[in-house]
């Protein structure tokens, strides 16, 4: 598989929801941390990543249901690399775009990390 040829489609064709999220977090927007899009990690593509605060915001929409056990699997290993996974429903997301990223910046200031 060519993962850069896969991420810069996955950037090119990007969602609604990914569209939205990516408005308020792209060029340092949020609290001067620099956010990359579908960054290939493993054998995985995460939605976005912080890397400065080892941070990855998954976007989880219908695509998601009944997969439970396959996200979980997917944030151990992501984990295991020294991120940090946040997961929001699509639904949150376009509802609240700025609320998602305020709680977003919480977690990248948060002591945890």
């Amino acid at each position: 598989m060519d993962t850069t040829a896969t991420a810069r489609r996955l950037r090119r064709d990007q969602t609604l929801v990914e569209r939205t999220l990516w408005a308020p977090v792209r060029n340092r927007r949020l609290g001067g941390f620099k956010f990359l899009r579908q960054v290939a990690i493993d054998r995985y593509f995460a939605d976005f990543v912080c890397e400065a605060a080892k941070v990855i915001v998954e976007l989880d929409g219908p695509a998601h249901d009944g997969r439970e056990d396959y996200d979980a699997r997917r944030t151990e290993t992501l984990e295991l690399f020294g991120y940090v996974v946040v997961r929001y429903r699509n639904e949150r997301v376009l509802a609240d775009p700025d609320g998602t990223a305020d709680e977003i910046l919480a977690v990248l200031r948060s002591d945890r990390l």
